[in-house]
C-alpha cells in the first residue's frame, strides 16, 4: 500500500518529472509465468511512454505473449541517515525520492509520422545540444531507419506517483534532516532541501 502522505496528484508535477528522466524499468511476463524487468531509455509525450529496441529477444517474446506491462521511473535524491534525527536508533534511516508507476498495454508503433515524432522526443532528451538533421518521415535519409526500428508505446491505464520528502515527519525531525543535509552538502542535498520545503510547506 502506498502511503497517502507521499502520493502526488498534481499532473504537472508528475509530467515535469517524467520529462526530466530518461531511464525506467519495464515489467513483462512470459508464457512460462516468469516476470522480467528490463531497464531502458524512454520518452514521454504527456500521454504515452515510448521505447525502442530489437525485435528479437526475451522482452519482445513477452510482449507478443501478453501486451500488459508495468513501467517504473524513479530518482533517489538523498539517503537520510538515522543520526539526523536520532542518536541511537537505526529505525529513522530513510531515503528521499520521486517515483512514478504505470500500468498499461504496449502497442507496436507502425505509423512513420508517429515514429518520427517519438524518436525526436528521444533525441531532444538524450542529445539536447542538437547536431543532427531533424527526423522527418519524408526525409529519404530517415525512411529506411524509421521502417526498420522497432518502436513501442505504453498506453497507460493507471498511473500513480510517490514523492517522499519528509511529509510524514514532525517538526523536530524535519528540522533535524534539514540541518543534516545543509551540513553534509552532497551534490543533490541543496535540491533535496528545496523539495522538502516545496512538499512540506507547514515545516518550511
Amino acid at each position: 500500500m502506498r502511503r497517502k502522505e507521499f502520493a502526488v496528484e498534481e499532473a504537472q508535477e508528475v509530467e515535469a518529472f517524467l520529462k526530466e528522466m530518461s531511464f525506467g524499468f519495464l515489467g513483462t511476463v512470459g508464457e512460462d509465468g516468469w516476470s522480467r524487468v528490463t531497464p531502458l531509455n524512454f520518452a514521454y509525450d504527456g500521454q504515452n511512454f515510448y521505447f525502442h529496441g530489437s525485435l528479437a529477444g526475451e522482452k519482445m517474446k513477452h510482449l507478443a505473449h501478453d501486451p500488459r506491462v508495468s513501467f517504473t521511473v524513479a530518482k533517489e535524491y538523498a539517503i537520510i541517515p538515522s543520526y539526523f534525527t536520532d542518536p541511537n536508533l537505526a529505525c529513522p534511516a530513510s531515503a528521499f525520492f520521486k517515483s512514478v508507476m504505470v500500468r498499461g498495454r504496449a502497442e507496436k508503433v507502425q505509423d512513420p509520422e508517429e515514429k518520427a515524432t517519438a524518436l525526436t522526443l528521444f533525441m531532444e532528451k538524450l542529445q539536447p545540444e542538437g547536431g543532427y538533421d531533424p527526423i522527418r518521415a519524408d526525409d529519404p535519409q530517415y525512411t529506411g531507419q524509421l521502417k526498420s526500428v522497432a518502436l513501442f508505446k505504453i498506453v497507460p491505464e493507471a498511473v500513480s506517483a510517490k514523492f517522499k520528502f519528509g511529509q510524514n515527519m514532525n517538526e523536530r525531525k524535519f528540522s533535524g534532516v534539514m540541518d543534516g543535509l545543509q551540513e553534509r552538502n552532497l551534490p543533490l542535498d541543496p535540491e533535496t532541501i528545496e523539495l522538502m520545503k516545496k512538499f512540506c510547506p507547514r515545516h518550511a
